[in-house]
């Protein structure tokens, strides 16, 4: 019998995150950001776009929610972190190096949702609503393309075709390269998608090679997808 181990979602949840979070998720270094177009996929109530572009660096949020008010997304987003905060705790599949323990993740996470939702009134341009595997941008429109706790990490909820057309939708807008984070599951599972996604041949004009990092929260959380264009 499989027994679940990790965090249970029946559906994609609502958990603001960090710059700071973003930048060890991804290993972005922010002063060669700078001037650069960002695409931040299923962006969610993250501070991410906020935090970046008042240093200079143009992000665009991209996630079905917005679609909604400020006071629907809050509806939405604070039983989901209610709900992961009772229950992080007693899961296995977590290392609490960085967070140290899960009132001081739950302060964090109230603290980039607190940060989106000032931003998401004053700049509502930058936040675009729409759902992959479909971007409604140009081709070619951003310098890096960034995905976190989507793809990957909901590959129950999410197919095969899927990953793969969101992989090359996304690249169709990105000029550079996009990087997909994490590339384990919930259980703390690498993905079962990856190395088919590496050998597809409809991938296979581009290079997809996992980059380890320093960080890790959710247990072999600890290297992204890096997506580019072959030589």
């Amino acid at each position: 019998m499989d027994t679940k181990r990790g965090l249970q979602f029946d559906r994609v949840v609502l958990l603001g995150r960090t710059f700071d979070e973003y930048c060890r998720y991804f290993l972005l270094e922010p002063e060669q950001l700078a001037g650069k177009t960002v695409l931040d996929v299923a962006g969610g109530v993250s501070s991410f776009c906020a935090e970046s572009n008042a240093r200079g660096i143009c992000v665009t949020s991209f996630d079905p929610i917005y679609s909604l008010t400020p006071e629907e997304i809050v509806e939405r987003c604070e039983p989901d972190l209610k709900s992961v905060f009772r229950a992080i705790g007693e899961v296995p599949t977590y290392c609490w190096t960085y967070y140290k323990n899960p009132e001081h993740m739950r302060e964090l996470r109230n603290r980039a949702s607190s940060t989106f939702f000032l931003d998401y009134q004053a700049h509502p341009r930058r936040y675009l609503s729409g759902a992959l595997p479909k971007l409604p941008f140009a081709n070619d429109s951003f310098d890096l393309t960034l995905v976190s706790y989507f793809l990957f990490a909901y590959q129950d909820h999410l197919s095969y075709e899927f990953h793969r057309d969101s992989i090359l939708e996304i690249m169709r807008i990105t000029r550079g390269e996009a990087r997909i984070y994490p590339t384990v599951t919930f259980e703390a599972q690498p993905s079962k998608y990856l190395p088919l996604l590496q050998s597809d041949p409809a991938l296979q004009r581009f290079e997809l090679t996992e980059i380890k990092t320093d960080f890790e929260f959710l247990l072999n959380s600890n290297s992204f997808l890096r997506v580019r264009r072959g030589a």
